[in-house]
């Protein structure tokens, strides 16, 4: 059973209250604003801060 949209529309990150987005492999909840990224245990989000790690996108360097 995957996040429903209707969830997702109603979660926010609790840190700093933006929305949250699943992430492409349904692994977890992405902060758009701080880039948390919360974890999903059997098909439910832990949106707890101290169960949060912080993701840092990956930017390519062009010199």
């Amino acid at each position: 059973m995957a996040i429903s949209q209707d969830l997702l529309d109603i979660l926010a990150c609790p840190a700093c209250k933006a929305k949250v987005e699943l992430k492409a492999d349904g692994n977890g909840l992405k902060c758009v604003k701080c880039h948390r990224l919360y974890p999903i245990r059997d098909d439910i989000p832990v949106m707890l801060v101290d169960e949060a790690t912080i993701e840092v996108e990956d930017k390519a360097e062009t010199e």
